[in-house]
């Protein structure tokens, strides 16, 4: 039965690929041993019936292999596959064939299928730790209606990335586009286009299993389940996925475990023609400290850039946000808005909503004085000093490092760069002297602080990744 070869197939393929110590890992020896004598009887109306020898057989494969088995009998024939045994009993004499005894095995329900618009992240992660075919989950997909592509506003700055997301949302997993790889700056939209191919997928393909979900929510899921030692598990439940998009993935930067799970994810979907999308600050030459075989994958579908809008790009976003608020401009005032604004989309919006709220809170008329007061009490309140605090967290943010790790005595290179540039900008932008830059730096010697300073000056001059280290981290900071 060429079913059941593809079924032990499949099953070996996941014995081999398991982690080394895990107690799936363990089954490995022990597999051949015991399947070489298991044979399918029959597979009528999704009832299989395998021949065991005895019942020894029958109870070591459910208390055993019966997640895998039920994995496999999923993928290879579909939901709802009722498992039975036949159990060879002595022959009486003069029979040639085995009596056999027909036994019902355990029930193997399948995945229950998820909620068109579901609800975000609970406190509580939603049974993370099923075997497919095993139990029914609910997977809720963690998307926010409001990021349609009906609300998304193109441009020069985002129009490729746009247009490839549509494409892919349209044949999910099926295009040369996978992975789908968008980065760009803090507020440029990637968010938005990442769940608008979710949401957009979800209308058109209802039964297909999307999940979007931060790097950081995926690397406490995966701490967990060290902890639990139930990593097999936590793989099993992302394979399930159809579309899965994450957000910020320059942030498994310097955690090479849960880049090891994330790889083996990566690639039973990728192989299985599963649609992944992800979201970076940094193209994926430019994040430090992730493997080159992860880097290696995130080239093998597109990567797309998103800039900052432009004028005209700005002024329709104003546009069309105050239009589904109910509000009308005029020309000069749009151009205002436009003109005025120039960082992201996210705080766009933010000075947008602060001229709604405040015309509302104050009975006041929109008007363009209206807007030039509203501007500069904004521009007031966020305008921040530059000081070694500040500098730490950009860069910590940059390098998606904790600021206990910038302080340390460690000299790994993903953690002594960040360091070495914290050092330099403090330099740059504060009045304080080497040895109070060292003070604040985990208690470093001036000459250190110096030695750093002088560092990144000359190698930014001739080295390309750290020019544009310092290219991006000056405008991070001056932001």
């Amino acid at each position: 039965m060429m079913i059941w070869q593809k079924c032990l197939q499949f099953m070996r393929d996941n014995l081999n690929a398991a982690e080394d110590n895990s107690d799936l890992k363990k089954l490995e020896k022990s597999f051949d041993m015991l399947f070489d004598k298991v044979q399918p009887l029959s597979l009528v109306a999704n009832n299989l019936t395998l021949i065991v020898p005895s019942d020894f057989y029958k109870e070591y494969i459910e208390d055993n292999y019966l997640s895998l088995l039920s994995a496999a009998l999923k993928k290879n024939i579909g939901k709802g596959v009722k498992l039975w045994y036949s159990v060879m009993e002595n022959r009486p004499k003069g029979e040639e064939k085995p009596v056999t005894m027909n036994i019902k095995g355990q029930s193997v329900p399948t995945p229950k299928t998820q909620e068109t618009m579901p609800q975000g992240f609970s406190a509580n992660i939603v049974n993370p730790f099923v075997v497919p075919g095993i139990r029914k989950v609910n997977i809720d997909s963690n998307l926010k209606p409001d990021y349609s592509f009906d609300s998304y506003v193109e441009g020069e700055s985002n129009k490729f990335a746009a247009t490839v997301a549509r494409s892919i949302a349209k044949r999910p997993g099926a295009t040369a586009f996978n992975p789908l790889f968008l980065y760009g700056g803090y507020g440029v939209g990637k968010t938005h286009l990442g769940q608008a191919v979710g949401l957009e997928v979800k209308n058109q393909f209802p039964d297909k299993v999307v999940l979007y979900l931060s790097s950081e929510k995926f690397i406490q899921q995966f701490i967990s389940a060290a902890k639990a030692h139930k990593q097999t598990e936590f793989a099993n439940f992302y394979q399930m996925v159809d579309v899965l998009i994450i957000d910020d993935i320059q942030f498994l930067s310097g955690k090479s475990a849960t880049q090891d799970s994330f790889f083996h994810i990566f690639d039973h979907l990728h192989q299985n023609g599963k649609q992944i999308i992800l979201t970076s600050d940094k193209a994926p030459a430019d994040i430090m400290d992730i493997q080159d075989r992860i880097v290696s994958r995130f080239k093998w579908g597109l990567s797309a850039e998103i800039k900052s809008p432009d004028l005209s790009t700005r002024r329709q976003i104003i546009e069309d946000k105050l239009s589904r608020d109910g509000i009308v401009l005029p020309d000069d005032m749009l151009d205002f808005l436009a003109v005025e604004t120039k960082t992201n989309v996210r705080e766009l919006i933010g000075v947008i909503n602060s001229v709604i709220a405040y015309s509302t809170v104050y009975k006041r008329d929109l008007s363009l004085e209206l807007l030039k007061e509203t501007i500069n009490r904004i521009a007031a309140n966020q305008k921040k000093v530059i000081n070694i605090p500040y500098i730490q967290e950009v860069v910590c943010d940059y390098f998606g490092i904790k600021k206990e790790q910038l302080l340390s005595k460690t000299r790994k290179r993903e953690i002594a760069l960040p360091r070495q540039l914290a050092m330099y900008f403090s330099k740059e932008f504060t009045n304080s002297t080497f040895t109070k830059i060292g003070e604040e730096m985990g208690g470093k010697d001036h000459s250190t602080v110096m030695y750093a300073c002088d560092t990144i000056k000359d190698v930014s001059k001739i080295d390309k990744e750290i020019k544009k280290y310092v290219k991006d981290l000056t405008e991070r900071i001056k932001q």
